[in-house]
């Protein structure tokens, strides 16, 4: 095959290959909705962890390290498992611990992206620590877990896949529904 030939075959399989992702693109909205799998999120998350952030200005510092996400069978929220650290003035703390959470999920313009919605603690495990050190340790996270629900998406939509939203239409509710994130659109 000549040199131009393979060129030539080259370039339409590249155009086939882009008219296919834009096809998907407008294709997920073509029944009001698309839906995630639980394995799309955690590859976002996996990019984004592990992670310390710092507390009470910064005489804490609380570490979160190999993300996982699932959805139970049946439930209508998300599991999110944690390797958890907690350090005091500067350090930043072994992850032997572990904390899990269940939650909804929720659209944010600002971030374009799907935030934690009322997220509820399941597990929180220190070990080693005392009860009131766990309590007052839970009380600092909660306050993490807030400001991770305001700030921080879960997973962010990809700017191609907001570029083909139909006309008139917006991102409406986000449900989970048979193991997978389901963002409807609204009028």
């Amino acid at each position: 095959m000549t040199r131009r030939a393979s060129t030539c075959i080259a370039a339409i399989l590249l155009s086939l290959l882009a008219a296919c992702s834009t096809l998907g693109a407008i294709s997920a909205w073509m029944n009001d909705r698309v839906a995630f799998t639980p394995s799309q999120l955690q590859r976002h998350l996996d990019n984004r962890y592990p992670r310390t952030f710092d507390k009470l200005g910064g005489l804490v510092s609380i570490t979160l390290d190999n993300p996982r996400i699932s959805i139970p069978p049946g439930d209508t929220r998300l599991r999110l498992d944690f390797d958890l650290g907690m350090g005091a003035l500067g350090s930043r703390g072994d992850t032997g611990g572990r904390v899990s959470l269940a939650s909804g999920l929720r659209y944010d313009p600002r971030t374009q992206g799907l935030h934690l919605e009322n997220p509820e603690l399941l597990q929180f495990d220190i070990p080693g620590s005392g009860a009131l050190l766990e309590g007052s340790a839970r009380g600092v996270f909660n306050s993490l877990l807030a400001e991770l629900a305001r700030n921080e998406p879960v997973y962010r939509l990809e700017p191609d896949l907001l570029s083909k939203l139909p006309t008139g239409k917006r991102i409406g509710e986000v449900g989970i529904e048979r193991g997978t994130v389901v963002v409807h659109l609204d009028q």
